[in-house]
C-alpha cells in the first residue's frame, strides 16, 4: 500500500475513533444527567429571579446545588428517598452557618462538627457519597452567601434555599420518570461497551510476546470497572420489567452476565497454552473471534445509544464456524468422560477447552443482537414476579452506620482525618490575606481528600490543573462584559457538566465547577476585581490540595488492614454460591434465583477486593500487600463460578438426563467438601508472601485437564458421569482457592 493511502487510512481511523468517542460521551446517562441538571437549575433561578430578584434566585441556586448532588440515575420507586437526606440535613446547616458567621469560633466549631457528621454518612456507600457532600457543600455555601444583617434576612435567604431545594427535589423525581427508559438503554450500551474492552483485553494476553504482568493488571481495572457499572445498570434495568421494550433489555443484561462467565473461564489453561508451541499457532485465530466479537460489540452498543429501530440493529455474526476451521481434530464423544488427569497437560486439548469458551462468548453476543432486534424472545419469568430481589437496598438503615464506629473502621478514620484537615485549614485562612475567602480552601480539601490514598492523590493533580483552567475561562468570558442572564446560562450548564463528569471525568468537573463558582461570587460581589479574585482562588487551591495530601497520612486506613476481611467475605460468598448451586439438584428447588443472587453477591465482592487491591498499588512500600496471592484467589474465585456455572445448567437443563439417585448423594457430599476446604483454614506459621500454592501432585488439580467433548443429549442418555466430574473439579478448585486465601491473609509488616 502506498505511503499516502496508508497516511488517509490512518488519518480515517483516528477520525472514526475519535467521533466513537464523543459519540459515547455525549449520549451517555451521566451527560444526559447533567444537562437535567442544568435545565432544572435554569428553570427554578428564572422563576425565582422574576419573583425575588438576584439575591433570591442566588439563595434558591445553592439549594438547587445541594439537591442536584444526589440525583443521579436511579430506580424510580427509590428516587425520593435517595434524595431526601440532601435537603432534609441541608437546610438546617445552611441556616446555621448563616446564624454564626460573625462569631469565628463558634462558625470553626460548626464547621469542623458539621464535616465529621458529614463525612459519616460514607458508611452507607455508594448512596451516602453524594449525601456526603451535599452535606459539606451546604455549610461551604452558607459560608460563601454575602454575611446577613439580620435574622430576618437569614430567614429570607433559608427560606429560598429551601425554597430551591425542594422545588428541585420535585424536578429530580420527575425527570427520573421521564428519563427512564433512556437511562435504562444508556446504562446497558455502557455495559456492553465495557465488556467489549474486556474481550480486546483477553485478545491481547493470546498475544505471544505480551506483558502478562501489565496485561493482568489492565484486566482486574476492567473487571472492577464492569462491576461497579452493573450495580447501577441493575438496579435501573431489572427494576419492573413489565414492558415488552423494558423485558428485552433485562434480558440482554442478564445474557451479559452469563457473556461475563464464560470469559473469565478464558482465563483458565492460558500460561500453559502459551508455553506450546503446538498452540501458539492458533493462538491469532482465537485473537480474531474475540475482537470482532468486541466490535460487533461495541456497534451493538452504540446502535443502542443512537436509538435505532430494532430493524435497523446489525446482527452479529456466529463464528463457531470459523473457531472449529482452525483447530486440531478432537476426539469422539464418550458415553463416559475420561478420568481426571494428573500430571502433564494435553496442550490440544486445552486448546479446544479455550476455543469452546470463546464459542460460548460468542454464542451469547449472537443472542443479545437477536434479543436486541426482536428475533429472540426474552424468558423472564423469575425476574419479572421477584425483580425487587436483583436491586439495592433503599431503607436508610442505622446497621451500615453502627459498623462503622470502630476505632480500626475506615469510614471513622476517614471522618476523623477530613475533620482535622478542615480544623487546620479553616485556622490557617483566617490568617490569610484573603480571610473573607476563607471557604474556597475549605472546598478544596473536603473534594481532594478521600478515603484512601490513591484517590486523594488522582483528585489532589486534578482540582490543582482544573482551577487553572478554570481560571483561564473566567477570565476570558469576563473580558467580553457578558450580561447577568448569560452569566447565569453559563453558572447553570457549568454546573450540570461538573455534575455530569463528577464520578467519570474529575478534571473536568474541577474545570466546570471553578468556572461556575467563580461566575456566581461575581455575581454576588460586583465590584471586586475578577483577576484579583482569580488568583486568591489559585491559592486557595494549593493551599488545600497540599493540607488534603498531608493530612491523608494521618490515622490512616491502608487497604492492608482492610485486605484480610475482603478475602473473608470473597471466601464466604463463594461458599454460599457454591451451596445454592448445588442444591438446585434438589426436587423441591426448580427456580435459578436465590442461585443468581448468591453469583452477584460473589462477583460484588471480587470486585472490592479488586479495588482494594488496585488503591494499595499508590500506597508507601512498607505497608503495600504482596499482589501475587491476591491475583491468585480472585483467578481461583473466577474459574470456581465458572464451574459451579456449569453445573446449575445440567441441573437445571438436563435434570431429566440425570440419574438423581446417585447423582443427589454426590451433590451433598461436593457442598460438604467444599464447605469443609473454604471453612476458614487453622492458624499456622506464617510462609514467605511470595510462596506459591502447592498441590498434592496425585491429586487431580482443578487446571490444566484435557478436553472432553460435550455429549450430545440425543444420544447419551445419562449425563451422571459428567456431572460427577464436574463436581471433583469444583470441590479442587476450592481447595485450591483456600490455599490462596491463606497466603493473601499473611502479613509481612504489622500495621
Amino acid at each position: 500500500m502506498p505511503p499516502a493511502q496508508v497516511s488517509r487510512s490512518t488519518l480515517s481511523d483516528r477520525l472514526l475513533a475519535h467521533t466513537d468517542r464523543f459519540l459515547r460521551v455525549a449520549l451517555s446517562q451521566y451527560v444526559t444527567n447533567g444537562l437535567s441538571v442544568t435545565l432544572g437549575l435554569v428553570v427554578i433561578m428564572l422563576l425565582v429571579f422574576e419573583s425575588a430578584g438576584l439575591a433570591g434566585a442566588s439563595s434558591a441556586a445553592l439549594g438547587v446545588m445541594v439537591t442536584s448532588m444526589p440525583d443521579v440515575p436511579a430506580p424510580r420507586r427509590r428516587k425520593f428517598m435517595q434524595m431526601l437526606p440532601a435537603p432534609l440535613l441541608g437546610i438546617p446547616l445552611f441556616m446555621l452557618v448563616q446564624l454564626v458567621r460573625a462569631d469565628v469560633l463558634l462558625l470553626g466549631v460548626v464547621i469542623v462538627a458539621g464535616t465529621f457528621l458529614a463525612v459519616m454518612v460514607m458508611a452507607w456507600g455508594k448512596r451516602g457519597g453524594p449525601i456526603t457532600f451535599a452535606l459539606l457543600f451546604s455549610m461551604l455555601f452558607s459560608m460563601a452567601a454575602p454575611p446577613p444583617a439580620s435574622l430576618e434576612m437569614i430567614a429570607v435567604h433559608g427560606g429560598w434555599f429551601a425554597l430551591g431545594a425542594g422545588l428541585y427535589l420535585l424536578w429530580g423525581v420527575l425527570t427520573t420518570h421521564w428519563l427512564n427508559n433512556r437511562f435504562r438503554t444508556q446504562l446497558l450500551a455502557e455495559c456492553l461497551h465495557s465488556f467489549a474492552q474486556i474481550l480486546r483485553t483477553q485478545a491481547q494476553r493470546f498475544a505471544p510476546h505480551a506483558d502478562p504482568q501489565a496485561l493482568l493488571a489492565k484486566m482486574l481495572e476492567q473487571q472492577a470497572t464492569f462491576a461497579d457499572y452493573l450495580q447501577t445498570t441493575r438496579d435501573i434495568v431489572l427494576e419492573s420489567p413489565t414492558t415488552p421494550a423494558r423485558t428485552r433489555l433485562a434480558a440482554m443484561l442478564l445474557g451479559l452476565l452469563e457473556a461475563r462467565d464464560h470469559q473469565l473461564a478464558c482465563d483458565l489453561d492460558l500460561d500453559t497454552l502459551l508455553q506450546h508451541q503446538d498452540s501458539t499457532a492458533t493462538l491469532p485465530a482465537l485473537q480474531h473471534v474475540l475482537n470482532t466479537t468486541a466490535q460487533q460489540l461495541e456497534a451493538l452498543s452504540l446502535s443502542l445509544l443512537l436509538g435505532r429501530s430494532m430493524q435497523a440493529i446489525a446482527p452479529i455474526a456466529n463464528l463457531r464456524a470459523a473457531l472449529a476451521g482452525v483447530l486440531p481434530l478432537r476426539p469422539e464423544a464418550q458415553h463416559r468422560p475420561e478420568p481426571l488427569a494428573v500430571g502433564t497437560p494435553d496442550a490440544s486439548a486445552l486448546l479446544h477447552n479455550m476455543a469452546d469458551r470463546i464459542g460460548h462468548i460468542n454464542d451469547e453476543a449472537v443472542h443479545l443482537a437477536a434479543l436486541a432486534r426482536g428475533d429472540a424472545s426474552p424468558e423472564l419469568a423469575a425476574v419479572r414476579t421477584q425483580w425487587q430481589l436483583f436491586v439495592s437496598p433503599t431503607r436508610w438503615a442505622w446497621a451500615p452506620l453502627l459498623g462503622q464506629l470502630g476505632w480500626r473502621a475506615p469510614t471513622l478514620r476517614y471522618a476523623l482525618r477530613a475533620t482535622l484537615a478542615v480544623a487546620a485549614g479553616y485556622v490557617v485562612s483566617l490568617h490569610l490575606p484573603w480571610a473573607s475567602h476563607k471557604y474556597w480552601i475549605l472546598t478544596t480539601i473536603v473534594v481532594v481528600m478521600r478515603g484512601n490514598l490513591a484517590q486523594t492523590l488522582q483528585r489532589r493533580d486534578a482540582r490543582v490543573a482544573g482551577t487553572l483552567l478554570g481560571c483561564v475561562l473566567v477570565m476570558a468570558l469576563l473580558a467580553t462584559h457578558p450580561g447577568a442572564r448569560t452569566l447565569f446560562l453559563v453558572i447553570a450548564l457549568s454546573m450540570g457538566l461538573a455534575h455530569a463528569f463528577a464520578l467519570r471525568r474529575y478534571l473536568f468537573t474541577c474545570i466546570f465547577a471553578t468556572l461556575a463558582g467563580l461566575l456566581q461570587a461575581h455575581l454576588l460581589l460586583v465590584g471586586v476585581a475578577p483577576t484579583f479574585a482569580i488568583f486568591e482562588r489559585l491559592g486557595d487551591t494549593l493551599l488545600g490540595a497540599a493540607l488534603a495530601w498531608l493530612f491523608s497520612y494521618v490515622l490512616p486506613a491502608w487497604e492492608r488492614s482492610q485486605l484480610p476481611g475482603l478475602v473473608r467475605r470473597s471466601l464466604q460468598a463463594q461458599l454460599q454460591h457454591a451451596k445454592l448451586a448445588l442444591e438446585l439438584g434438589e426436587p423441591t428447588q426448580s427456580s435459578d434465583l436465590p442461585w443468581r443472587l448468591a453469583r452477584r453477591e460473589a462477583y460484588d465482592s471480587l470486585s472490592a477486593l479488586t479495588l482494594a487491591t488496585q488503591r494499595s498499588l499508590a500506597e508507601p512500600d512498607e505497608v503495600r500487600p504482596p499482589l501475587a496471592p491476591l491475583e491468585a484467589v480472585q483467578a481461583r474465585s473466577y474459574q470456581l463460578l465458572a464451574q459451579l456455572t456449569a453445573i446449575k445448567s445440567l441441573l437445571l437443563l438436563r435434570r431429566s438426563q440425570l440419574d438423581m439417585a446417585v447423582a443427589t448423594p454426590a451433590l451433598q457430599a461436593a457442598a460438604q467438601q467444599i464447605a469443609l476446604e473454604l471453612a476458614p483454614a487453622p492458624k499456622k506459621e506464617a510462609a514467605p508472601a511470595w510462596q506459591e500454592v502447592k498441590v498434592d501432585e496425585e491429586v487431580p488439580s482443578a487446571a490444566a485437564q484435557p478436553f472432553q467433548p460435550r455429549p450430545d443429549p440425543t444420544v447419551v442418555d445419562d449425563l451422571t458421569p459428567w456431572l460427577l466430574r464436574r463436581l471433583t473439579l469444583a470441590t479442587a478448585m476450592a481447595r485450591e482457592l483456600q490455599q490462596a486465601a491463606s497466603l493473601a491473609q499473611q502479613r509481612k509488616a504489622k500495621v
